[in-house]
């Protein structure tokens, strides 16, 4: 039979049950697929709670940077550096590639000092977030549930191992929608030192099950932000709002026919697009920013891939209406030469993560925006040769803006560094923290998926972490 016969034959079997269903039910069924077009919180009548917060900007110190290094100091581990480790912290627990192995205190190899009227306690290896101690929340109590760093990465993003989970940038988006017609709601940029490092998968910044147009758009750290972004010699702009035209005719018909959030999503990415023409350009051009801004994030040349380069692009970013900016720095992966490797990560990092904490406080940003700075899980404080193994029962992050309380210290490890015990902070209650600054609810904010109803925090208990909040 040809393929038109075909499809006619097909057509004609349909009909019935898809037209009639589609024109019964016609004003009930526009009306669904309206509230489905808006934010969930739009769709569900407003914000659980009061929102703090905007927009987020989460730089992640990918590798597992050590806490013994930088945020949590140990003097009785710097005590018990080269002697056996007590085992009756370690016995029974799971251990990465120490399993096994002969246990070996191994002390902090950088001093620390108390830092602003605060005085909170940080490694000398971070003067510059040290300068900014009065205006952030270090956590010290971390945990996570994962121990090697791809899976421990998805658990950080989206409370979950799995594959096709949504990530927490995209969750926020599919709550609260974009600010940004000209921009992408959810933004990614990756940068690295010069040692050999785990690579960042994709999967990290994915949408999941939610709709495509909610996934992060990772942007090129160094030359074009965006691969193609301007048009090919001889199109012009008219003729390319012509094709755009064309397409999104193309795919209303569809629509009309089919009930698939993907084709709006078509629809609309095609629209982004058309207007990042513009507007990416116009935001990575930064001959008006003044040298003593660059000189204050410690940019030498904009766009050349470096961390620093990157938090200048975020916080221009935030300002056009981005919701969701995140920025990966790969290098804190230190098994071994811990003592050479880790300060040369900590330079290319710190100046630049307290420069974006200053610059958002100064132009009056940094009360509705929240700044996330941290690892997916920490470092033994046991000895792995000259470096620290994964470590998931204890570790740092620090955080900044949105009603988060500034000048404070929130939860403590044990003497050794090994366990959290006071005020701990699960993975899930971060999260759950994050949406209340937001002005959801975590308990009542879900979609469904396959018959159930899923949600950022998953079904383990999680709390907002009222102790940090001002």
């Amino acid at each position: 039979m040809h393929p038109f016969e075909r499809y006619q034959q097909d057509w004609s079997r349909r009909t019935f049950l898809k037209q009639s269903f589609a024109g019964l039910g016609s004003l009930a069924m526009s009306k669904l697929m309206g509230a489905e077009s808006l934010p969930f919180m739009q769709s569900q009548g407003g914000l659980h709670l009061p929102a703090k917060a905007k927009r987020v900007v989460h730089l992640c110190m990918a590798g597992g940077p050590s806490h013994l290094e930088s945020f949590d100091p140990k003097p009785m581990l710097d005590k018990l550096n080269g002697q056996p480790f007590p085992e009756s912290f370690t016995a029974g627990q799971q251990l990465a590639q120490l399993q096994g192995a002969k246990l070996i205190a191994r002390g902090s190899f950088t001093k620390f000092r108390k830092w602003g009227a605060c005085g909170t306690e940080i490694s000398e290896l971070f003067p510059h977030i040290g300068s900014i101690a009065d205006d952030i929340c270090v956590v010290r109590s971390m945990v996570t549930e994962q121990i090697n760093h791809d899976p421990a990465h998805a658990f950080m993003n989206s409370g979950s191992i799995l594959k096709g989970r949504p990530s927490m940038g995209s969750w926020l988006l599919y709550g609260l929608g974009a600010e940004s017609q000209d921009l992408p709601g959810y933004v990614v940029m990756v940068s690295r030192g010069a040692e050999a490092d785990q690579p960042i998968s994709a999967r990290q910044w994915s949408a999941g099950f939610l709709p495509s147009k909610f996934q992060g758009v990772q942007f090129q750290s160094k030359g074009s932000a965006v691969h193609y972004v301007g048009n090919p010699d001889g199109i012009c702009q008219s003729t390319q709002r012509q094709v755009i035209d064309e397409v999104r005719r193309m795919n209303g018909l569809l629509g009309e026919q089919r009930i698939d959030p993907e084709i709006d999503t078509r629809i609309s990415q095609y629209e982004m697009a058309f207007r990042m023409q513009a507007s990416v350009p116009e935001l990575t051009d930064m001959k008006n920013e003044p040298k003593h801004v660059l000189d204050m994030y410690g940019v030498t040349e904009p766009g050349d891939g470096s961390f620093a380069s990157n938090c200048l692009l975020a916080r221009r970013m935030l300002e056009r209406g981005v919701r969701f900016v995140q920025l990966y720095h790969r290098g804190w992966d230190h098994h071994g030469g811990i003592e050479k490797k880790m300060p040369a990560t900590a330079l290319l990092t710190d100046q630049a993560s307290a420069a974006l904490v200053k610059d958002l406080k100064q132009r009056g940003m940094l009360e509705d925006t929240l700044v996330i700075w941290g690892g997916e899980f920490g470092r033994t404080p046991m000895g792995q040769g000259s470096g620290r193994d994964h470590h998931i029962r204890a570790f740092s992050i620090w955080m900044a803006g949105a009603g988060i309380k500034p000048g404070i210290v929130h939860g403590a490890t044990d003497e050794l560094g090994y366990n959290s015990e006071k005020d701990i902070v699960q993975v899930r209650d971060l999260h759950a923290t994050m949406l209340h600054q937001f002005g959801i609810d975590h308990a009542r904010f879900s979609t469904k998926f396959q018959g159930l109803d899923y949600k950022l925090t998953g079904v383990k208990p999680a709390s907002v972490v009222k102790g940090i909040l001002a």
